[in-house]
């Protein structure tokens, strides 16, 4: 479940922060390299025309049926091989910007990573956004965009990090630590102090025991961080509208 931070406000992050992925406060991204974005464009569309009334028909004798307009089928152009994450990649030699160059820390964060068939400026310019992304939520609130890796709201943000915005990876680290609203059992449920980030106003908790014994459960209709202990019994912990738990002291 989306928190509430990013249900309400995201909208308007997520428009300044699309509106400026084309660049960065380190001048990595595609434009910066002089790799230039696709540009998109399409047919025109017609608007609509003035229509010339006509005059009520009249009534006349049916004409013999005609035989309905018959239409060749289109023939399908040559079109670009899918991009798609599981398909093959360009080898790494072979990639290279439409104009200019790609950086060292580009080119490494690039390798294995961009299908054949597509421009790895784009590729590039998605990392780059995810870096965005989360250099305007830690500035808004921290434990929210550490909540939005743990609940991959901001998919493949540790490769980007890694590759493109190495001063988040404490963002990273704990992240690891943290769990997303759902069922965790087993070896995943980690003794310690948790708090929520972010919870919604209907947000609920339970820890159980073995044979499925309730150690703890809560719930909260504040919007406010909550704490809780998960104890070393337990074995199974499940989160509903918290949106995540981040371990206190976790960094990484």
């Amino acid at each position: 479940m989306r928190n509430p931070f990013l249900a309400g406000a995201a909208v308007v992050m997520t428009v300044a922060v699309l509106a400026a992925c084309g660049s960065s406060a380190d001048g990595n991204d595609p434009e910066a390299a002089g790799a230039q974005r696709p540009a998109a464009s399409g047919p025109s569309v017609p608007g609509p025309s003035a229509t010339t009334p006509t005059a009520p028909a009249t009534p006349a004798t049916p004409a013999a049926p005609t035989a309905p307009a018959t239409e060749e089928p289109a023939v399908p152009g040559p079109s670009d091989p899918p991009a798609t994450a599981e398909g093959p990649k360009t080898p790494s030699d072979e990639i290279t910007p439409a104009t200019g160059t790609f950086t060292k820390k580009q080119k490494e964060y690039l390798e294995d990573r961009v299908p054949k068939g597509m421009d790895p400026a784009a590729v590039l310019q998605t990392g780059q956004e995810t870096c965005d992304k989360l250099r305007y939520l830690v500035k808004a609130d921290r434990d929210t965009a550490v909540g939005a890796i743990a609940t991959q709201e901001i998919p493949d943000a540790p490769a980007a990090v890694a590759g493109l915005c190495p001063q988040h990876q404490d963002l990273v680290d704990e992240a690891a630590y943290a769990y997303a609203d759902g069922t965790h059992t087993g070896k995943t449920v980690r003794p310690g102090v948790y708090r929520s980030a972010s919870p919604t106003t209907n947000c609920s908790w339970q820890i159980e025991g073995a044979g499925g014994k309730e150690l703890a459960s809560g719930t909260s209709d504040t919007g406010t961080s909550r704490k809780i202990t998960i104890p070393k019994s337990a074995v199974t912990f499940t989160s509903t509208g918290c949106y995540a738990w981040l371990a206190e002291g976790a960094k990484g």
